[in-house]
């Protein structure tokens, strides 16, 4: 088979396993390809998780290409049509786990700085530094990744000012959405306490699931903002209860339950904690709450970076691409309250986490031009001003 420099990168990123928070040197490979093109390449490892820091250049802004080599478990591999870290080509389909979260785009992202670098038109990366930040820890708890690396590079005064992270953004065709920010993710464990007594005998007890519902369904309810032209309002959804003895003449002394919020820049986390406790103090629970906030919402105003991705996206493929901020969380997050411009663009994602993961080979291909089309546009657009 006749492989392009991108599909043959990524089969070789699927074939190591690299279930979080395992690399599987996958990072390795990346590093010797970017250090033949000039890229100073740093390993940054916190607890078991791997990273990788490489920047180009020395003067300039500096664009990040954003990603991780991680994935997240099979399953049970007798599920799938294709063995899932065989990196198997069927038809028109790269299949694995990782194809379309974000192996694919790491192929793309090395194999468009490689054409970007070695062009006719690679002077104009003197105005421009290039960089990459790698983890392996985007799909599991996030705590030793990238946003270790991102404080990192905070406490050395090393400033990224365009982040283009590599999640999969497209809906029905490569292109069609890019993500301009996220919401943001606050989660919680409520526990509401009551006293445990035979059912015969409720006076005797207090039922924290009966003290429990009213004011779950006030919670769910709730209008906590109306959103804003960027992002939809915000979201509560209730994802786990438990209580129970296992008896069916007992009642319970404790329900504990499981929300999360999907927040908009309409909402701080601390008013949305201030109201949900405030809910259940005035339905008269007696309860704990420990709360987890994954990140705060961020939002990339109009700018360089995504007039460069949309033009980009407009020249190669003649869609007018939509500005979203749909969807869960991303590394992103860590990234751009360093006051970095951050845009997503990647593959489709219709079969990502799902068993029989793919993505098309066409698509990964012309994701490389994608990316190599916004540098060299960013790249130019320096270089003019400078030259002016």
């Amino acid at each position: 088979m006749n492989e392009s420099p991108t599909l043959a990168l990524a089969r070789q990123l699927i074939q190591r396993p690299s279930v979080t928070p395992l690399d599987g040197d996958c990072q390795q490979i990346m590093r010797e390809r970017l250090e033949r093109l000039g890229f100073e390449c740093e390993s940054l490892r916190f607890d078991d998780v791997d990273n990788l820091w490489a920047v180009r250049g020395s003067q300039g802004p500096l664009f990040v290409f954003a990603g991780h080599t991680d994935v997240v478990p099979v399953g049970s591999e007798s599920d799938w049509s294709h063995p899932p870290f065989a990196a198997e080509v069927d038809g028109d389909y790269l299949h694995g786990r990782g194809a379309a979260d974000m192996k694919g785009s790491l192929a793309a992202m090395i194999t468009a700085c490689e054409a970007a670098l070695t062009g006719p038109e690679a002077g104009l990366f003197e105005t421009l530094r290039l960089g990459f930040l790698i983890t392996s820890d985007e799909e599991g708890i996030a705590k030793h990744g990238t946003r270790r690396v991102m404080e990192t590079l905070n406490q050395r005064g090393e400033k990224i000012d365009y982040c283009l992270v590599g999640e999969p953004s497209s809906d029905k065709r490569l292109g069609d959405t890019i993500r301009i920010g996220r919401r943001g993710s606050l989660s919680a464990k409520l526990k509401v306490k009551g006293v445990q007594g035979h059912v015969a005998y409720p006076q005797l007890a207090v039922n924290p699931i009966h003290k429990a519902m009213p004011a779950l369904a006030q919670l769910s309810a709730e209008n906590w903002d109306a959103g804003n032209e960027a992002f939809p309002p915000t979201t509560l959804q209730i994802s786990n209860i438990a209580a129970g003895t296992g008896a069916n003449n007992v009642i319970p002394p404790v329900c504990e339950v499981d929300f999360n919020f999907r927040f908009s820049t309409e909402s701080c986390h601390e008013d949305l904690k201030s109201r949900a406790q405030a809910i259940f103090a005035a339905n008269g629970l007696n309860f704990d709450i420990d709360w987890h906030l994954s990140g705060e919402p961020f939002l990339t105003q109009p700018g360089l970076l995504r007039d460069a991705i949309t033009r980009t996206i407009r020249e190669h493929t003649g869609l007018d691409t939509d500005q979203s901020t749909a969807g869960g969380t991303s590394d992103g997050r860590f990234i751009a309250p360093s006051g970095a411009e951050v845009v997503e663009l990647g593959p489709r994602n219709a079969t990502i986490h799902q068993v029989d993961e793919c993505v098309a080979i066409a698509d990964i291909e012309k994701l490389s031009e994608l990316y190599a089309g916004v540098i060299h546009f960013i790249a130019k657009k320096f270089a003019t001003q400078l030259s002016g």
